[in-house]
Parts: structure tokens; C-alpha cells; sequence
């Protein structure tokens, strides 16, 4: 490193004067004009460097950061570190004035600020070739996203210019709304916290001009997709298309501008105060079209987004199989339906994957059910994955776009974003992973400043005062180790067969880690912890270099697997849409790979041992972020977080060590190549050793000897004066750099300053005088309504107290006229009372009784069923008559009651119904066991039965009874079965099996119906002699409904032909046979085949029914 290594212990000016005794007003000059250049580091609020700092103490430094951050100095040095306090507001201090101040400066010239720092990389990695990286470190909500897009504009404001560099300018710096619209959210601690590590490495040309670069990811925290702690929102995309996008992209995209229809999004959070989704949809989809995205390209990422958004809609139900397992079914497959038709998949293959899972091992496959916890496991981990699928795709699109183009030799800057140091409440794997992150930075951290510092001045013999620090290796160690460390042994619990759950991994971490200084367990081992009630029993605690953090270990063996349901993977690649096909490869039934993936642990433990051995190639540059307070607020500084944050950073050590050392370091080779002009005896070539030439090189410049030392390979120099001294000369000593001398002394634009603060205590006065007034004025309002409540609530008492003593004395002189015309009138009365007495107490005992009569009747009334026959006794006898009477009432009531109730067609079968009892109660034994049996009619259902369909089409009137009878054979007595069918007009018998009609009787042509008295079904239809229908003679048939058609036929004739059919009920009745005429007589006997009645042929003029 050269100048980003430059320390700023500078001596003051009279010791600059005693030291130079030899006379020679060159020097002194010169040493003179350089107090100039570097006095505004010594003329600011508090101490701009910390290493000037005195006393050093932990409250001097808090409070040395604190005074400069009341004056809006929100940057102080360590050295080349550069710390930043989050002032939560914007400040004047990153116009392109100020670019423009920090512009080829000396590092420590002006105030101190980040433009500083970054100019300080950029120049180093132009005109000294060396690559450079900018590690941004600090807790979530401390700053880090803003500083790093802080560094890229100022490195785009200070390169080159022209068209193409223009362009490659503009399309790094637009790719980071698109990255943080996709890959930030609002936390608890920062309203755009970065849920995913950045690592941009910029390219340059040998100019200084940029060619490209090349974004690197690390761990998207995609478990936010599905679900976001109490407070905090999803990732800023879904709140910014719902909010931005035009009616008719939502209708495109099948979603509402509601985010409550949306289960995947907290309605807590869903607004921010100060942020603006619909304009920032607008600047992402203005900075996708500069990064490169085309618009197909642009509409397939928001399809996939309105896709991931409408997954967590989708629910299930339980549903048991015939087998006895428990399967999960989709309870409205409307989401279903337009998540298939935005990705193009079919939609039965995407419900069956969300309901089986299929299982390969070699060449066999077994299927297995979804429960309804499984199913949304599924869900779940499907959103989770096309969405983090989608970021990774993102981040490589963009790569694409923003790539060198040349393929020349490049020099590199890197600016690295992650995660901040994160202590929630609950603190899952994610929180884990980032943790584990901070500390491997913090260990780079160490090396390559307090570790490297010391060690360095060991190995090269320099006297040094050892300065105690703590290494955070050993942490590191217990989490990253391949054997014992937690990811290890995560890895191996997820891979090891049997139940594996997350209390088995708990188990295993209190087994090997119990020992371990920096590990706590309720359940370890080790007894102090026994009875930590801060400690739970399902939890593990790590002590981390920014303290202790308490893991809750549910979930971690599920977040690192990290699985997909390979049925979810094919499905996804089975998908129309181009994009999502694209993401999962794996799906592809060609290519199916039996390997378990790798877990989420050790692919992010390679990518951060991947980016430490980048970081390592580099020249680091830091920068500290630090939160002022825990409010997001400005103006508030809490020296308790501050001093916790302090203390974890390693801040005090850092100053310590710098002070104790030497400000500048290099090897005697490269020193001698650049200061070699200074000294005729070294110019232009030195023959010989470096170091001897670089000792002649600083005699012949009269450097005082306290001011350097030599190393074995280096020289170490103390003070930075000394340094900008040898670069003075060098300067003076080069034309090409009289400019940039020139500009050094620009002085600060007091007056735009002054300005500036005037106008904001102009409008902090008028808001403040606006304020005052405000709540004066209510505080007149609220006491104006107090008094006006007193004073018509004491006038509402008083009226009501009046209106009370009022209507008191009306009720007094009422009672007192009651009494007294109550007198008056006993008096006036009196003489006749006597007179009527025993006629008034007659009346008046009948009265009473007639009224005691009818109270217990009302408590004692019947149900109000018509078959009811109670009714309560008569209790005197003078009252038999009107008791008898009001039984009649009542029962005539209650049975119009009944009759009200019902509809048509039940007034219609009760029609039947009595019909029925008129003609067949007490005359056919076969009646009692109909009562109870509904009259259907149409027992066939010719109408629905394709068998009958040639007789329906046969027949255009409506079909009133649809039975199968049995037709008596008129020559042996054995029955046939026929269709019996009746109409309004005629009466049809059919052949049952090919539907085909037989005979067809008009109504008028029906003169008579016999039957039995007995209990049997045989019947007689008798015709009218000379008619068509008559000519084979009568029919005889045997049913089972023979009531109800022989009642439906009645009322049917007597519609049509308003005449009674005639019913004859009788144990022996006449038949006409064609010519003959049958007698049908009906005995008792014993049936061979149980209670069937049996017909049969005795002569010719004779046929006997045995019924049983």
C-alpha cells in the first residue's frame, strides 16, 4: 500500500523549525507550505483523525464522535479507516461540489468524508496499478447499502468521460435499484436493510476509465418470501408492483392492487413512511431497460413475481384415503388455475405435485401422499425457490449487460455490501449464516490491520510496543471447522439416515461443542448453564466477537437442506414460460440426477471462503459503518449502542496501534524507483543495493533519523508529514503535476455553507413557531370544552332536579284527588251498597270463577295435533255446555292450522288419500296396509330410463301411474307381466320387455272395477259392451298398488268423464271373456309358496283365487 496507508501523526510546526538547525530556508519552506496544506484537519469540530485524539479513552472517542456528529460531521478517520455514523436524514455533503473538492487530493487534505477514501482507491489503482477492494462493515440499519452506492458514484464522477464510458457509468450504477428492489426489505432496524451480500467487482482500462463488472451474490434470506417477522415487510418488489403497476398490467398479471389479498404479504409494515413504491416501480423498470433487460425480458421477471405472490394463496384440506392415509387436496383451485396460465404449466401436473412426492432410488420409484403440513411445506419451499432462482438469474443478466467487453488486462475495484451484524429476538439460520459472515470479516479485518501491523514490525526488527487484541479465529473456527464446527456437524446431521430433527442436531452440538469457551447450552454438559434461565432448553448461544447471540434451533435442519420436492422441479420445467423453465434445470427427466444438491450451509461457507481469498488479493479500504440509535431517527445518539459497537469493531485497538507504530511502510525497491529524482547521487539508475541507496537518498535530503527506521526489507516512517514531504519534492520535480498542486489549496464554500444552514434554521423556526401555535390553539380548544361540558351538564342537573320535584307534586296531588273522590264516592254509594249486595257478590262470584276458568284453560290447551283427543275436565257443571263448545272451537281450529301448512302436492295426496278411505275403509281388507305407503304414480321413471324410451316417445299425454302388473291369462290363470300405464284420456298396457303397447283403453270406455274383500291384489277393469277396446273382453290383473290405482283410475274417470267409476267389492264377481262370461271367486286355503295369492283354472265357466 502507499498513500491510503499514510498515518496522520503529525509533529506541530515549532518542532518542524527546532529540527531544522542546519539553516537551509529550502526546507523549512517547503515543511511550511506543507502545514498549510494540512491544516484543515487541524482546524475542525472535535478531531477529525482519532489517532490525534488526547486523552485516548473509550469516553473521549464516544464522545469525540458524538460532538462531531451534532455538527452534522458524520466521518472521522482512523488512520486510512473511515468511520460513518448513520445520520438518518440527507445531508448537503455529496453534491458535485463536493466530488469535485475531493478530486485528486491528498487523503488527509480536507475534511474528513468517504469521497476521500474512494478517490484514495481509485488513484491508487490507476497510477499504481494495484486492484483495490472497499470492505463496507457494521451492523444492519448502520449505513453500509448507502456507502457503498456513496463509492460507485463517486468513482463514475471522477473517471473518464465519452459516450461508451457514459453508458458502462450508467448501467453500474442503475443496477442497484433493480438489486434492491428484489433482493432489500424493511426490518425492524432499516427500512432498506439488504437481505443478500454484494460483492461488485468495477473493471478498468489502463486509463482509470471503467469496462465493466461483475456482481457476486451471497445467500438471498429467500425464507422471507413466505413469511416476514412481525414488523418487517416482504422484499420492496411485491409492494412496488402492486403499487405502481397500471391497471392493466395487474389485470395481465391476474392480481389486485390490495395487499390483503396476498398472504405472503405483512399488512402491519406495508407501508413506510418516506417511501414511495409506485414511483420506485417506475426508476426499476426505467433501470432495467438501461442495465439491458429487454421488454419480453422484463415481463417474464414480473410474471414470475406475480406467480411467487399468488403460490401463498394456494391452501389445502385434509382428506382421507380408502387405505387410511391422510392426503391434502387444494380447497379453491381458482389461484391454481391463473398460476398455470401466467407460467404455462398444465395445471393438473402442478396440482399432483403438490399432492404426491416421488421418491427414486436407482431404478425404482415409489409415490408417496402430501399431508396437508407437507403440502404447504411444498408451497412454501416452491415460492422460496423460484424466487431466490429468480434473484440468482437477476444478478447474472445484469453480469451480462455490465461485463468488460475488451479483453484486455484489467484493473479491478471492489465494494463489498453484506449483511450487517444481526440480534433479533429470534434468531434463526439465516441470522446464523449472516453472523457467521460479519465474523470472518472481522477476522480479514484483524489480519490485515492489527495482526499484519504488529507482526510485520516483529518480522522486520523494528522496536514495537505490543498491544493485546482479540482474534476472533477461534470463533470462527468453532462454526466453520470440517470436523467439529457447527456447519459440520449440521451437514452431517442432515445427511445421516434415520429421524433427524433439530433437536437430534441440538443434542450433537452439546455433545462436541460443551467444552468450548464461546458456546452456551442449557443442556451442554457444562454445569454453569444448568440453571441460566435466560438460556432455553430448545436454543444454543454464541459468543460472538459483537457479543452474545441466541439461536433458536428450530428450523435449522430444514433451511439447510434447502429441498425441493423433485415432482416441483419437473413441473417448473415442464412450464410454457421460457424464463421458468430456464430456472430449473434439474427438471429436465433426461438429466435426473440421484446426488443429494449440496446443503445451504456449505455452499455459503465456499462462497465466503471464495470472496476472503478475492478480499486477500487486494488492497482493502475500509470503511465502519456505526448506528447512532435503534430509532431511525436523526439527531439521537446512544452512547451505550455506540460504545457496544465500538467495542466489537476493535475501534480503540485499531487507534492504539497506529499510534504506537509508523504511519508509512515499503520496500526499499519500489521506494527508491519512486524518490529516486530527489538525489543526483540516485539519479536516473543506482548501481548497487536498494538500501544503501535509499539511506543516501534520505541523508541527502536531511531527514531527521527519529522520523524513519530501516526494516529488513522496508522502510518505516513515522510521520506523515515526512511522507507528504518526499511527495511535495516529487511533485516539484514532475510538470505534469503543477496542476493538481495548485488545486490542493481550494478552499471550503463558506458562503453556500452559511447559506445552506441559515434557510434550514429559517425553516426549523417556522415549523417550530407553527407547532407552538398549533398547540396553544388546542390547548385553548380542549379547556373551552371542559368548561362548556361543566357548564351544561350543571344546567342538565339543575332542569332535571325541576322537572323531578315537578312531576312529584303532580303525583302527589293526583293521589290526594284518588283519595278524596274515592271517599266522596264510598259516601254517596253506601246507602245503596247494602241494598244490592247479595245480587253483586253473585255476579261478581261468577265472575271470578268464569275468569279462573279460562286462566286454567290457557295453561292446560292440548298439543296442537288433530289426533290429540285430550282436553282438560269440565270443572263445574254449570259450565258442561261452553266447555263442550269450546272443545268443538279448538279442534276446528287447530285442524285449519294443520291444513294451512300444507303445500299443493301434499293437499293432493291427502286428497288420494281419503278418496281411498271412502272407498275401500271396512270393505277391503288391503286397505289398512296402504295408509301408510305414499301414492307415487309413477314407479318406472319411464322418463329417465333409455329401455322405455320408444314407449315415451309413443306416448303425449302425461303418464299418472307407471306400474308392472301381472295380466291374468283368461284360459289356464297364469299371470304375464304388462306395463300398466294411465293417462289422462286412456288407460295402455305394454309389453314390459320391449316396451312395445299392447292394448290401449279409452277412459269413457271403463264401466266398472271389481275386487275382492280380501287381502289380495287381483282386480277386474270391466268395458263397455260394443266399444273397440271391448272386443277381447275384460282384463284381470294382479298388483301390488292396487288401492292406489284403482283410486288414482277413479278420480281420473271422474275428471275426464265427470261421472263415479263404479267400485264393486266382492268375494265373487262376473268376468266377459270375449263371448263368456267367467265367474272369479275368492277362497280361503293354504299356499304352497307362502302368502302369494294363486289363481287357477277350474272350468269354463269358473276361476279360483286361493288366497291365504
Amino acid at each position: 500500500m502507499f498513500v491510503s496507508a499514510v498515518h496522520v501523526n503529525r509533529a506541530p510546526m515549532c518542532q518542524l523549525k527546532q529540527r531544522g538547525n542546519n539553516g537551509e530556508e529550502t526546507r523549512l519552506g517547503t515543511m511550511a507550505k506543507m502545514e498549510v496544506k494540512t491544516s484543515l484537519l487541524d482546524n475542525m469540530i472535535g478531531v477529525g483523525d482519532m489517532v490525534l485524539l488526547e486523552p485516548l479513552t473509550e469516553e473521549t472517542f464516544i464522545n469525540n464522535l458524538k460532538k462531531r456528529f451534532d455538527h452534522n460531521e458524520i466521518y472521522t478517520y482512523i488512520g486510512s479507516v473511515v468511520i460513518s455514523v448513520n445520520p438518518y436524514r440527507s445531508l448537503p455533503i455529496y453534491s458535485p461540489e463536493k466530488v469535485e473538492d475531493y478530486r485528486n487530493r491528498n487523503f488527509y487534505e480536507l475534511s474528513p468524508h468517504i469521497f476521500a477514501l474512494s478517490d484514495e482507491a481509485y488513484r491508487s489503482l490507476r497510477d499504481q496499478d494495484k486492484d483495490q477492494c472497499i470492505l463496507i462493515t457494521g451492523e444492519s440499519g448502520a449505513g453500509k447499502t448507502e456507502a457503498s452506492k456513496l463509492v460507485m458514484s463517486y468513482v463514475a464522477a471522477v473517471c473518464g468521460k465519452g459516450a461508451e464510458v457514459n453508458q458502462v457509468k450508467e448501467q453500474l450504477l442503475q443496477s442497484n435499484p433493480v438489486l434492491e428492489a428484489f433482493g432489500n426489505a424493511k426490518t425492524v432496524r432499516n427500512d432498506n436493510s439488504s437481505r443478500f451480500g454484494k460483492y461488485m467487482d468495477i473493471e478498468f482500462d489502463f486509463k482509470g476509465d471503467p469496462l465493466g463488472g461483475v456482481i457476486s451474490n451471497y445467500l438471498l434470506e429467500k425464507s422471507r418470501v413466505v413469511k416476514q417477522p412481525r414488523g418487517e415487510r416482504n422484499f420492496h418488489v411485491f409492494y412496488q408492483l402492486l403499487s405502481g403497476a397500471s391497471e392493466e398490467l395487474l389485470e395481465k398479471l391476474k392480481l389486485e392492487r390490495d395487499f390483503s389479498r396476498y398472504n405472503y404479504l405483512s399488512l402491519d409494515s406495508a407501508k413506510v413512511n418516506g417511501v414511495d413504491d409506485a414511483a420506485n416501480f417506475r426508476t426499476v423498470r426505467n433501470a432495467m431497460q438501461i442495465v439491458g433487460f429487454m421488454d419480453h425480458e422484463a415481463e417474464a421477471v414480473l410474471e414470475v413475481v406475480a406467480a411467487v405472490l399468488k403460490l401463498g394463496n394456494i391452501e389445502f384440506k385434509p382428506e382421507s384415503r380408502v387405505n387410511g392415509l391422510d392426503e391434502s387436496k387444494i380447497k379453491d383451485k381458482n389461484e391454481l388455475k391463473e398460476i398455470c396460465e401466467l407460467t404455462g404449466i398444465d395445471q393438473s401436473v402442478l396440482e399432483r405435485a403438490f399432492s404426491f412426492r416421488t421418491v427414486e432410488a436407482k431404478q425404482e420409484k415409489v409415490s408417496t401422499t402430501l399431508n396437508v403440513a407437507q403440502a404447504y411445506y411444498a408451497r412454501d419451499a416452491l415460492a422460496k425457490n423460484l424466487y431466490s432462482r429468480l434473484f440468482s438469474w437477476l444478478v447474472n443478466r445484469i453480469n451480462e449487460s455490465i461485463k468488460a467487453q475488451t479483453k484486455v488486462r484489467k484493473k479491478v475495484m471492489g465494494v463489498l455490501d453484506i449483511y450487517g451484524f444481526e440480534i433479533f429476538e429470534d434468531n434463526s439460520f439465516e441470522q446464523f449464516i449472516i453472523n457467521y459472515c460479519n465474523e470472518k470479516l472481522q477476522q480479514i479485518f484483524i489480519e490485515l490491520t492489527l495482526k499484519e501491523e504488529q507482526e510485520e514490525y516483529i518480522r522486520e526488527d523494528i522496536e514495537w510496543t505490543h498491544i493485546d487484541y482479540f482474534n476472533n479465529a477461534i470463533i470462527c473456527d468453532l462454526i466453520e471447522n470440517n470436523t467439529n464446527g457447527i456447519l459440520a456437524m449440521l451437514d452431517e446431521e442432515c445427511l445421516r439416515p434415520g429421524t433427524v430433527t433439530d433437536d437430534t442436531f441440538l443434542e450433537k452440538l452439546n455433545q462436541v461443542c460443551a467444552t468450548h469457551q464461546h458456546f452456551e447450552s442449557r443442556m451442554s454438559r457444562c454445569s454453569r448453564f444448568l440453571n441460566d434461565t435466560s438460556l432455553p432448553h430448545s436454543c444454543f448461544r454464541i459468543q460472538h466477537y459483537a457479543g452474545k447471540v441466541l439461536y433458536q434451533v428450530e428450523g435449522f435442519v430444514d433451511k439447510n437442506n434447502d429441498l425441493l420436492y423433485r415432482d416441483l422441479s419437473q413441473a417448473m420445467w415442464k412450464a410454457g414460460h421460457t424464463l421458468i423453465k430456464s430456472l430449473f434445470p434439474e427438471g429436465n427427466p433426461t438429466k435426473i440426477n440421484l446426488k443429494r444438491p449440496p446443503t445451504a450451509g456449505s455452499q455459503f461457507k465456499a462462497s465466503v471462503a471464495t470472496l476472503m481469498k478475492n478480499l486477500q488479493t487486494k488492497n482493502p479500504n475500509y470503511i465502519r459503518c456505526i448506528k447512532p440509535n435503534d430509532k431511525k431517527a436523526a439527531h439521537i445518539f446512544s452512547e451505550a449502542l455506540v460504545c457496544h459497537q465500538i467495542r466489537y469493531l476493535g475501534l480503540l485497538e485499531n487507534v492504539r496501534v497506529r499510534r504506537a507504530g509508523y504511519a508509512f511502510r515499503q520496500a526499499y525497491e519500489p521506494c527508491l524507483e519512486r524518490y529516486k529524482m530527489l538525489c543526483k547521487q540516485t539519479w536516473p539508475h543506482w548501481r548497487g543495493p536498494a538500501r544503501p541507496g535509499v539511506e543516501v537518498l534520505f541523508n541527502e535530503l536531511e531527514i531527521p533519523e527519529e522520523e524513519y527506521s530501516f526494516g529488513r526489507s522496508k522502510i518505516f516512517i513515522r510521520n506523515p508529514r515526512t511522507l507528504f514531504k518526499l511527495e511535495d519534492l516529487r511533485k516539484q520535480r514532475l510538470e505534469d503535476l503543477a496542476t493538481l498542486i495548485q488545486k490542493i489549496y481550494r478552499g471550503w464554500k463558506c458562503r453556500t455553507h452559511f447559506l445552506l444552514m441559515r434557510r434550514s434554521q429559517i425553516v426549523v423556526a417556522a415549523w417550530f413557531r407553527r407547532y407552538a401555535q398549533q398547540k396553544r390553539y388546542q390547548q385553548t380548544k380542549h379547556s373551552a370544552l371542559v368548561i362548556q361540558s361543566y357548564i351544561r351538564g350543571w344546567k342538565a342537573r339543575k332542569i332535571l332536579r325541576e322537572l323531578k320535584h315537578q312531576k312529584r307534586c303532580e303525583e302527589a296531588a293526583t293521589t290526594i284527588a284518588a283519595y278524596w273522590h274515592g271517599t266522596q264516592v264510598r259516601r254517596e254509594y253506601r246507602k245503596f251498597f247494602r241494598a244490592n249486595a247479595g245480587k253483586k257478590i253473585y255476579e261478581f262470584t261468577i265472575q271470578r270463577i268464569m275468569q279462573k276458568y279460562f286462566l286454567e284453560m290457557k295453561s292446560k290447551m292440548p298439543s296442537l295435533s288433530p289426533i290429540d283427543k285430550n282436553w282438560p275436565s269440565r270443572p263445574y257443571l254449570f259450565l258442561d255446555s261452553t266447555h263442550k263448545e269450546l272443545k268443538r272451537i279448538f279442534h276446528l281450529w287447530r285442524c285449519k292450522k294443520y291444513r294451512d301448512q300444507f303445500t299443493d302436492q301434499r293437499k293432493l295426496i291427502f286428497e288420494e288419500k281419503l278418496e281411498a278411505s271412502e272407498l275401500f275403509k271396512d270393505k277391503k281388507a288391503l286397505y289398512p296396509s296402504s295408509v301408510g305407503q305414499p301414492f307415487q304414480g309413477a314407479y318406472l321413471e319411464i322418463n329417465k330410463n333409455p329401455k322405455y324410451k320408444k314407449l315415451k316417445d309413443a306416448i303425449d299425454e302425461k303418464i299418472i301411474i307407471a306400474e308392472v302388473v301381472n295380466k291374468i291369462n283368461r284360459a289356464n290363470g297364469k299371470s304375464t307381466s304388462r306395463i300398466f300405464l294411465l293417462t289422462n284420456n286412456n288407460l295402455l298396457l305394454a309389453d314390459q320387455k320391449s316396451g312395445q303397447i299392447k292394448s290401449e283403453v279409452p277412459l269413457v270406455d271403463v264401466t266398472k272395477v271389481s275386487m275382492s274383500s280380501q287381502n289380495d291384489g287381483f282386480f277386474a277393469i270391466h268395458l263397455k259392451e260394443g266399444s273397440e277396446a271391448a272386443s277381447k273382453g275384460d282384463f284381470l290383473f294382479s298388483s301390488d298398488h292396487l288401492i292406489e290405482m284403482a283410486t288414482k283410475l277413479y278420480r281420473t274417470t271422474l275428471s275426464q268423464t265427470r261421472q263415479k267409476l263404479n267400485i264393486e267389492i266382492s268375494d265373487e264377481f262376473l268376468v266377459q271373456f270375449r263371448q263368456d262370461k267367467v265367474c272369479v271367486k275368492f277362497i280361503q286355503g293354504n299356499q304352497k309358496n307362502g302368502s302369494v295369492p294363486t289363481c287357477k283354472r277350474k272350468n269354463n265357466r269358473l276361476l279360483e283365487v286361493a288366497v291365504p
